[in-house]
């Protein structure tokens, strides 16, 4: 009877969950019904899923549809008469999204799909065999006097289940009205569901139709002939890479074994059974074409020369080493096998591939061009309504002016009572927190079928311009296709460009594979004890130099659990200072249980990584590994909820109490477990990513200044650039503001000069940017301002902009100077176009200008406005001559002693404590340019807040954690720079303030 129902995957319109409408049918007792989302198919795993999960509560089977609407107005649903016609419906709604086309007023003729209008928008005569009109019961007092009075075969119960109550209607009003970005009172209800758009009981619905038999029986007909088959067993995945799965072993194996001899010289019997272990079970489960794929891929990246790094559980593997599908080494790491694949997984695994930022959209295309749009796709996700969101979308229904909007949305429990109007916004903004908003890209996934994709999902074509799944992976994963993690990153952008720089900066060719070399660097492991890592790629956060300084860390498997300790689940537990009292005291503790610390000797007893769920739920509770692995899966909350969790749950205190531990043992192991929530790493995840910050450290630590220039071009670390400007002028670089005979769009070095690129100047337009390096490359230097004007095209402004930040120094003359020529230029108004002149001509009349003063400082307040920094010694600009008592270097010496040291702001982290209360951490630099780092606890937050970038006086105690330096802060304030009239020799100090121009800015 129920041949048109919506989840909340129609976006802005159902209400739903898919788990909402298998209960609204067991309710009604409906035991077959239409899952026909509007221009969407994301929620028919779930829905197919959650049948079969609850096949013992309630018989439930649901046929798959589309609702296809155009501006929010229902054109016709497309109803699947088998799997090929829910391919059908797809292949249709995907052509026009991806064409961006319009979907017409008519359906095409599908030859295994029936298709429903709405009774008064087609006559029965424009009807095809297979199509029909719906009717709600409540227009069936108008049939007898429409043309479908004779014609009753061709109309069927049309009873769109949209909702399930009161309040749903006014939650699916205001998705409503947030689509159509209208004012809840001025909705145009007939773009929405009706109230009674909801589930009845079946016999309900038939009375209502009773004096209609025809109209039954068609309904009923068209829902008996319907069925669609959800298989969650099988591999829908690409089943081969060459030509049959025998050919794929073969292959796999000759490919593994010739990079076991490369790898592994001198193997023992060990690592050789495991190589044949690790193929059988890739054979036994059939992941051989995924290896093969995975491997293909790399080679392509490898012959374009594209660097990237294989890491997640894919590192885990041994065949993946062989390959070279990643460099961590699964035997040095005592790595877990079965964290991968085991013969237990029923849910597929995957690699994650880290390529270069500038280089992924090439490695999709690839693939999209290696295997068919037919076959390939980048999976979608769903995006949600979250906290700050949906409060501003429901305030702007509702009619409040922005400013209140801004408000309410900046201090939300100032607002929540304060009226009827904000007590309803936030009671539905609750209701509405977490429904899905609208599709998305996953950030790297890419699935290749077997089938065609269209037997699966429908696509969309977002912006990245390949189409992309309507479902998210873990229902790919529920019915068995498994993705490439195709992901990119800007370290290995700042690595590769590095190598490039020292080669043409230093004529060194620079090879950056060789990890095992870097692991015995003296000045790496330098580097590392003192949390010098600023710009290395993982290592170069404040709580990570601090981390990696606490640790006094200089090898490879530290660094490796440093990366894993730093994810909040360990360090909420209480686990990472516990793992660093240990790693300085490794005999001063006693674990939970002994067998606790015989499976984690490595890390003192304390579980760091994803694997330790897995050897204890295995070795310490007796699970197998299919339940183990369930258990750490269900760490990340997806899938908490879920029956087999639970029955995991269960069984593992039931066997911790067979193995006769104590209640408080198992509640304690239990609790570390659970303490990761999905957080930590899994070893080869972090051993992955140990090896890309070593490739850094390498380069930080030989090569600097190009590393530094490497990190600045690829815009992607944690700091903001100024601050590896500084880095790079700490280590001995010139840093010169842009110019533009020796700058580029980029930025770039000579020697130990790093010229700014011209991508830094704020309101340059991109083309000017670019242009002027090609015209001095194409016909040679620019010998003036009259010669660049006459060559290069550009605006007054533009060019205003390039001789304020001193890019015509070269010319020898102040900028006052070159301003008046620019002004007199452009007030010739030439009218040629700019351009390369065949003959020289004469420059601009002579004239005399009076003696123009010029401050140094005065260029600083330029680079302020124009770049968002200086590029001298920031602390010239500070108004107050003091410079405190203490700089950073004397922390150490100066341990629990009251200190007055000056700071330059360089990045706030703003945390709470397990109270909720806010804190924060720090980090600044001294007048001398050295980094430290300061402590605020929540009563000093709240009484010396920070006001915006710029010079801070920071009184305090020098404290230590483990022999790390820094100052718990008991007073604050924010320090005035000079004007820039004063700078001129007039005018008053001005403070800064965040996103504000100075109180006594210039024109």
């Amino acid at each position: 009877m129920f041949l048109n129902c919506h989840t909340y995957f129609s976006f802005r319109y159902g209400t739903l969950s898919p788990e909402e409408l298998f209960l609204e049918a067991h309710r009604h007792g409906v035991h077959k019904l239409v899952l026909a989302d509007i221009n969407n198919t994301s929620a028919w795993i779930d829905m197919q899923r959650i049948c079969l999960e609850n096949r013992d509560k309630h018989h439930l089977e649901v046929v798959l549809g589309i609702t296809f609407c155009r501006d929010g107005r229902w054109l016709y649903t497309g109803i699947a008469r088998s799997n090929a016609g829910f391919e059908e419906l797809n292949r249709f709604l995907s052509g026009h999204n991806n064409r961006q086309e319009a979907l017409p007023d008519t359906a095409p003729h599908f030859s295994d799909a029936y298709v429903i209008y709405p009774w008064h928008a087609r006559r029965p005569s424009d009807l095809r065999e297979n199509e029909y009109a719906g009717i709600r019961y409540q227009d069936l007092n108008r049939l007898l006097r429409s043309p479908y009075a004779e014609r009753q075969d061709k109309l069927v119960i049309w009873q769109p289940v949209v909702v399930n109550s009161k309040a749903g209607h006014n939650v699916h009003r205001l998705l409503r009205a947030i689509d159509q970005n209208t004012l809840l009172s001025k909705l145009d209800n007939s773009l929405g569901a009706q109230r009674h758009d909801c589930m009845l009981p079946p016999a309900q619905l038939q009375q209502y139709f009773a004096r209609f038999p025809q109209i039954i029986s068609n309904t009923t007909s068209i829902l008996n002939q319907c069925r669609f088959e959800a298989d969650f067993r099988s591999n829908k995945n690409k089943a081969v890479f060459s030509a049959s799965r025998q050919e794929d072993r073969q292959l796999l194996a000759s490919l593994a074994r010739e990079g076991f001899g490369r790898r592994y010289p001198q193997a023992d019997s060990y690592t050789q059974e495991r190589l044949a272990r690790e193929l059988e079970v890739i054979n036994e489960r059939d992941f051989g074409s995924y290896f093969l794929i995975t491997w293909d891929m790399l080679q392509y990246a490898r012959h374009h020369n594209y660097a990237y790094v294989g890491r997640g559980s894919g590192a885990n593997s041994m065949v993946a080493y062989c390959l070279g599908i990643t460099d961590v080494d699964p035997i040095e790491l005592d790595l877990y096998f079965e964290r991968f694949l085991n013969p237990y997984r029923a849910s597929p695994p995957d690699f994650d591939i880290d390529f270069s930022w500038k280089d992924r959209d090439a490695i999709n295309k690839y693939l999209f061009d290696r295997y068919g749009t037919e076959h390939t796709a980048l999976l979608g996700t769903q995006i949600t309504f979250q906290g700050k969101s949906i409060l501003r979308e429901l305030c702007k229904v509702f009619g409040l002016p922005k400013a209140e909007i801004d408000a309410i949305v900046e201090q939300p429990h100032a607002y929540a009572n304060r009226d009827e109007i904000t007590r309803l916004i936030f009671k539905y903004a609750a209701r509405m927190m977490q429904l899905p908003n609208n599709l998305s890209i996953h950030a790297g996934g890419v699935v290749i079928t077997d089938q065609p994709i269209y037997a699966y999902t429908a696509t969309d074509l977002p912006p990245k311009g390949f189409p992309t799944t309507h479902f998210e992976m873990h229902a790919a994963e529920d019915v068995g296709i498994y993705k490439f993690d195709i992901l990119s990153q800007r370290g290995l952008g700042h690595i590769k460009d590095s190598a490039e720089l020292v080669a043409r900066n230093q004529h060194i060719k620079v090879d950056t594979g060789r990890f095992r070399a870097f692991k015995k660097d003296e000045k790496i492991k330098d580097l590392l004890r003192r949390g010098k890592t600023m710009g290395c790629f993982y290592v170069e956060s404040p709580a990570m130099r601090m981390l990696l300084g606490k640790l006094q860390c200089e090898d490879y498997l530290t660094l490796v659990a440093a990366s894993s300790i730093i994810r909040p689940g360990v360090a909420r537990s209480g686990m990472m200072r516990e793992y660093i009292h240990r790693h300085h005291h490794p005999q001063d503790f006693v674990a939970v249980h002994p067998r606790m610390e015989e499976l984690m000797r490595e890390t003192y007893g304390v579980m760091v990584y994803q694997e330790d769920v897995l050897k204890v739920a295995h070795h310490f509770a007796g699970l197998d590994l299919g339940e183990a692995d369930v258990l750490r899966r269900g760490m990340s909350g997806k899938f908490r909820s879920r029956k087999e969790f639970q029955k995991v749950h269960r069984k593992f205190f039931e066997n911790c109490a067979a193995r006769g531990y104590s209640e408080e043992i198992t509640k304690e192991v239990w609790r570390q477990i659970e303490s990761f929530s999905g957080y930590s790493f899994s070893k080869a995840h972090s051993a992955s990513y140990a090896v890309e910050s070593y490739q850094s450290l390498y380069l930080k630590a030989h090569y600097p200044l190009e590393f530094m220039v490497g990190v600045i071009n690829n815009f992607g670390g944690f700091y903001k650039t100024e601050f590896y400007f500084h880095e790079a002028r700490m280590d001995g670089a010139s840093v010169e503001a842009p110019c533009v005979n020796r700058s580029h769009n980029l930025t770039d070095i000579e020697g130990k000069t790093i010229y700014m690129g011209f991508i830094h100047l704020k309101s340059l337009e991109g083309k000017v940017g670019q242009r002027i390096p090609q015209e001095r490359l194409a016909h040679g230097p620019y010998r003036s301002l009259d010669d660049f004007m006459q060559r290069v095209p550009v605006k007054l402004e533009q060019l205003r902009i390039l001789i304020r930040i001193g890019a015509f120094r070269f010319t020898g003359r102040g900028k006052r100077e070159l301003l008046w020529e620019a002004y007199l230029y452009f007030g010739k108004k030439h009218k040629q176009d700019p351009g390369l002149r065949l003959f020289e001509t004469p420059g601009l009349r002579n004239y005399q200008l009076p003696a123009l003063e010029h401050n140094p400082q005065e260029d600083a307040f330029d680079e302020l406005e124009l770049l968002g920094f200086p590029l001298c010694d920031p602390f010239l600009l500070l108004a107050s001559p003091d410079r405190g008592d203490t700089r950073a270097l004397e922390l150490r010496s100066k341990l629990k002693k009251q200190v007055h040291i000056l700071g330059y702001l360089v990045t706030i982290k703003y945390t709470h404590t397990k109270n909720k209360k806010v804190m924060h951490f720090a980090t600044f630099y001294d007048p001398d340019g050295q980094v430290f780092d300061t402590t605020h606890f929540p009563q000093i937050s709240s009484r010396y807040p920070f006001r915006g970038k710029g010079f801070y006086r920071i009184k305090g105690t020098v404290v230590e954690d483990f022999g790390y330096p820094m100052v718990e802060v008991s007073y604050m304030e924010k320090l005035p720079m000079i004007a820039k009239e004063e700078a001129s020799g007039q005018g008053a100090p001005v403070t800064f303030r965040r996103g504000k121009r100075p109180k006594k800015a210039p024109a």
